[in-house]
């Protein structure tokens, strides 16, 4: 069977501040809300996105939850212009993530990247 992924899950320090980052600031839609665990649905043809208490996730996978810098992983978001890369970058810093890449155009296009409340990584580009 070939690959797919579904979810993408990120342990996360403080649930509630990551919840309404992605919630209230991203506007990204809940689709379950537990105590240790909320769910987004991300759209149609988008996987999902998890947040689960950092402990709990490394718990969950026999892991420590030890671990910072840069992960290996980072998200990106293509919208359809460069005006949309500024609005999401806007929207993400408001709502208490990092700027770590001023968006600025490039030979291709035009990017950014922010972070999350727990550093996780994301940017936001348009070949516009």
């Amino acid at each position: 069977m070939p690959v797919q992924v579904t979810a993408i899950m990120l342990g996360v320090e403080d649930l509630a501040r990551s919840k309404r980052f992605y919630g209230e600031g991203l506007g990204c839609a809940i689709d379950q809300d537990h105590p240790t665990f909320v769910s987004f649905n991300l759209g149609e043809g988008s996987s999902s996105l998890a947040l689960y208490q950092r402990e709990a996730a490394a718990r969950d996978a026999g892991v420590s939850s030890e671990g910072s810098g840069f992960r290996g992983v980072s998200f990106h978001f293509i919208v359809p212009s460069s005006q949309a890369v500024d609005e999401v970058m806007g929207n993400a810093v408001a709502a208490g993530g990092g700027g770590v890449k001023q968006q600025a155009a490039s030979p291709w296009g035009y990017f950014g990247y922010f972070s999350d409340p727990d550093g996780y990584l994301w940017k936001v580009a348009s070949a516009s």
